[in-house]
């Protein structure tokens, strides 16, 4: 049973007049397409915040309106988000190329931080400026690995925005077991994908997927710039473990864009290497 109520501002009839009022009632799936039709052709102003994009709308619609394209363009919606996550990192291909070079000139200089770190163990606020006129010296930036990921975080965003949002966006398969990419991977491993008669806890419902996003990160974490501080080696290990716990309650379609992205980083990084493998020569 559902119940709709409307109130509308008071209306004063003098004798012998006559007031209409005219209201417009929609019922229906909230689909994009639909909405903004009515909006446009009807004049009806803001009708398109019937679906709740967000502060990100000014992103999400745009994606949504390009994954819906590569959608019926491609035929496959796993595979449109695939492109998508190419379409993004190509946009952001400068940056990364920057990016990766400083973090080369990190991996290089690393025997010359470690001679520093040594030497000035005693006192820290020495090593932290040598350090500094080091970094300044072979142009190296510690914080060069942030701006990609800090980029790519409003369209991840804006990526689950959508595939929680959208009607259009639920049960579009992609392959195999995976039938819906508006959910979390239902092949949990702990019981054996479904074989055996239990059900996993929710924080232990790790799907092939998670796991497939746990290990693209790890080999991604290997080609960086190890930390020098062994706390910091520490948390950098466990990180895409932990990751990969967090991320598994979360739609396969977003966890599907996070690991073409470490793939696709990772060629970078190794073509990079590969063209210039002077970048990985210790800094004498």
């Amino acid at each position: 049973v559902l119940q709709a109520d409307y109130t509308a501002a008071p209306v004063t009839v003098a004798p012998g007049k006559v007031a209409t009022q005219r209201a417009r009632f929609f019922a229906g799936a909230k689909e994009v397409s639909v909405i903004d039709r009515y909006q446009d052709d009807s004049g009806i102003a803001n009708f398109d915040k019937a679906i709740d994009w967000g502060w990100f709308r000014i992103i999400e619609k745009p994606i949504f309106y390009y994954l819906s394209f590569l959608s019926r363009l491609i035929g496959n919606f796993g595979i449109a988000i695939i492109a998508l996550t190419i379409t993004v990192r190509g946009l952001l291909f400068p940056i990364a190329q920057r990016q990766f070079a400083s973090m080369a000139k990190m991996k290089a200089i690393q025997p010359k931080m470690k001679a520093l770190q040594e030497r000035y163990k005693d006192d820290r606020e020495r090593q932290q400026k040598e350090i500094m006129a080091l970094y300044k010296a072979e142009g190296a930036n510690p914080l060069a690995g942030c701006l990609p990921v800090l980029l790519q975080i409003p369209i991840m965003y804006a990526l689950y925005k959508v595939l929680l949002l959208t009607i259009e966006m639920r049960h579009q398969p992609f392959v195999l077991w995976i039938r819906d990419l508006s959910v979390p991977d239902p092949a949990t491993i702990l019981n054996l994908f479904g074989l055996l008669p239990y059900t996993v806890p929710a924080f232990l419902a790790i799907g092939v997927i998670p796991v497939l996003l746990g290990v693209s990160m790890y080999f991604q974490f290997k080609l960086n710039p190890a930390p020098m501080d062994e706390a910091q080696k520490q948390v950098f290990a466990i990180m895409p473990w932990m990751l990969m716990f967090v991320m598994a309650p979360f739609a396969v379609g977003l966890q599907l864009y996070w690991i073409t992205s470490n793939v696709l980083t990772i060629l970078q990084q190794r073509l990079l290497y590969a063209r210039h493998p002077e970048m990985l020569a210790p800094v004498k």
